[in-house]
């Protein structure tokens, strides 16, 4: 696997454990959750910026927000309860869509 790949797939990681800790810290008012919030998105917000090196900006922030935004919603699902209807479903599966169409056929994603 190339090394931008794994540079993105921790950034995700990273940015996936600083919004499960941002639900967590109930709105800055706890200050463990708090403090990973800011370490997290830091960490991976530098991941990214190494990824950057590597593949277009548009690309990376899809595949990051993207990926993030699956995760988050099965963390939010198992974690807090939080359920989703099927528009939303509908969507993320679109959202998904989108990152293996870049992935697959995109000659800008770097693979």
């Amino acid at each position: 696997m190339p090394v931008h790949y794994i540079y993105l797939i921790i950034a995700v990681a990273a940015e996936t454990i600083g919004t499960t800790a941002l639900q967590a810290s109930q709105q800055f008012s706890r200050l463990g959750p708090s403090l990973i919030v800011l370490v997290a998105y830091g960490f991976s917000f530098y991941m990214m910026g190494l990824t950057l090196k590597f593949m277009p900006v548009g690309v990376v922030y899809a595949i990051w927000s993207g990926l993030g935004i699956l995760l988050i919603a099965v963390i939010a699902y198992l974690v807090f309860g939080q359920k989703l209807d099927l528009p939303a479903v509908i969507g993320m599966t679109l959202i998904m869509s989108g990152i293996v169409i870049i992935h697959l056929f995109s000659k800008t994603s770097g693979h």
